[in-house]
């Protein structure tokens, strides 16, 4: 399937207010709220759209702190690097898990209450991952700026 201008301005609508009913989405990107449905419909079952979900505030909910963990592991082979995955994926703190080409083999991103809490999740679950070489975490001082909309 090939994107055009319409479906992208509903992609790049949905990003920023993915609540708004189909009466409010059909207006802003001009098309008849029975084609914007339609569509909508079409980019959910293709697969552009993953899912809908609620952006929350870590702050507010007591998780303020973020920190970047960079892990190499012990080894490359495909059993190494898929215990290491289906272990870290039961962690809740960690909220991405991105494979790495460079110095890393994994980079993590956790949130944590405070410096005390991110040492707790160290000793319980990022110490006990499976195939763990060296790990190294960097503490984030401030978020410039925070998206999830990519560039539709």
């Amino acid at each position: 399937m090939i994107l055009d201008s319409t479906d992208r301005r509903l992609l790049a609508a949905l990003q920023r207010r993915g609540r708004m009913s189909n009466a409010e989405l059909s207006e802003t990107v001009n098309l008849s709220p029975s084609a914007c449905h339609r569509r909508v419909q079409r980019l959910e079952s293709e697969g552009y759209i993953q899912n809908y979900v609620a952006l929350l505030n870590a702050r507010k909910l007591g998780m303020p702190t973020t920190v970047f963990v960079e892990i190499t592991l012990q080894g490359q082979a495909d059993e190494v690097l898929e215990a290491f995955e289906k272990a870290v994926a039961l962690i809740p703190d960690v909220l991405e898990c991105h494979l790495m080409a460079g110095s890393a083999d994994y980079i993590l991103k956790v949130v944590a209450e405070d410096t005390e809490d991110f040492a707790r999740i160290h000793r319980q679950h990022l110490a006990r991952l499976p195939g763990v070489a060296q790990m190294q975490s960097s503490f984030a001082l401030r978020t410039v700026f925070k998206t999830t909309a990519l560039p539709v």
